[in-house]
């Protein structure tokens, strides 16, 4: 935990960029009815059967230093697409960077493994090389920042009937675009004496 937290109270390093990484089930749903759109003195109307249309993934990558972030919408999380996931994060996304510090959750698709199992053993030393993985602690995903813009998609854009995959990836992108132009940051206040004095109960006695 401390790990995570010392990353993320850490001055910013533009050689060594700091970079938060989560991920996050998308149920597809589509509408058995078209809805009724609104009127002057009457709302829309939105039936309430709906049809499942599947689902996705979204892999979504944080810089909070920059105020960067960028969602890839994903028909799986298996560990082929973490790989590809971490190949374009090195080499699309911060390619001028010695080491990337990754902040993710502790699964088991998220590991160099990943890398092995997906590209030839020269390829995925070279991308591992530039990565350094920090985990954060069983039941303590809360310290990924990525969680916390996950969280706010969620609620500003995602809180709405969506077919298919194409219409989420143009909603996705609608709803980064700006974020990104702006440089919009989290402002991370949780320390690590913050946690040594309010979570007392996970450091030995």
């Amino acid at each position: 935990m401390e790990d995570v937290l010392d990353l993320s109270a850490a001055p910013p390093d533009a050689r060594r960029p700091l970079v938060c990484f989560d991920e996050r089930p998308v149920q597809l749903i589509a509408h058995t009815r078209e809805p009724i759109p609104p009127a002057p003195g009457r709302p829309a109307r939105i039936d309430y059967e709906y049809r499942r249309a599947g689902t996705c993934n979204l892999f979504t990558f944080l810089a909070p230093h920059r105020g960067w972030r960028h969602v890839e919408v994903t028909e799986r999380r298996t560990k082929r697409d973490f790989a590809l996931m971490m190949k374009a994060l090195v080499d699309a996304y911060f390619p001028y960077a010695t080491t990337i510090r990754v902040v993710l959750d502790n699964l088991n698709t998220h590991s160099p493994a990943s890398l092995y199992e997906t590209f030839p053993p020269a390829e995925a030393r070279r991308i591992a090389r530039k990565l350094e993985f920090h985990d954060t602690p069983k039941h303590g995903s809360w310290l990924n920042m990525a969680e916390a813009e996950i969280a706010l998609l969620s609620r500003q854009a995602l809180d709405q009937r969506i077919p298919d995959t194409d219409i989420l990836r143009r909603i996705v992108t609608a709803w980064e675009r700006p974020r990104n132009d702006a440089e919009a940051t989290i402002s991370w206040r949780f320390t690590v004496a913050d946690a040594r004095r309010k979570l007392t109960r996970l450091y030995p006695v």
